[in-house]
């Protein structure tokens, strides 16, 4: 793996972007974890699959799927009984994208 690759991901980012708060230690350790995956990742982009014995995938061709029968769902009452927080018949998160 390139160390340019590693030094790319910005963990304090990712962090922000989780709503996770790291100190600079764990962002140390997540930055060495995040490479060692990404560098797994492209050991497997080397593999090769060409005697790969494939007989086998026909027959999830033919596996068969259930039908999509309709149900009926909760009632709008008893799914915000159910919510944390709500108002005007919605249910209430907090904001997580800034525009």
């Amino acid at each position: 793996m390139s160390s340019d690759r590693t030094e790319q991901i910005d963990v304090r980012y990712v962090a922000n972007l989780a709503r996770i708060e790291l100190s600079d230690e764990e962002c140390t350790v997540f930055q060495k974890q995040l490479g060692a995956i990404i560098g797994y990742i492209d050991t497997l982009k080397d593999v090769n699959l060409d005697t790969v014995n494939t007989e086998n995938l026909d027959a999830v061709e033919d596996t068969e799927l259930r039908e999509d029968i309709s149900r009926t769902s909760l009632n709008q009452d008893d799914l915000l009984r159910n919510a944390p927080e709500s108002a005007k018949g919605q249910i209430r998160v907090p904001k997580v994208v800034d525009a």
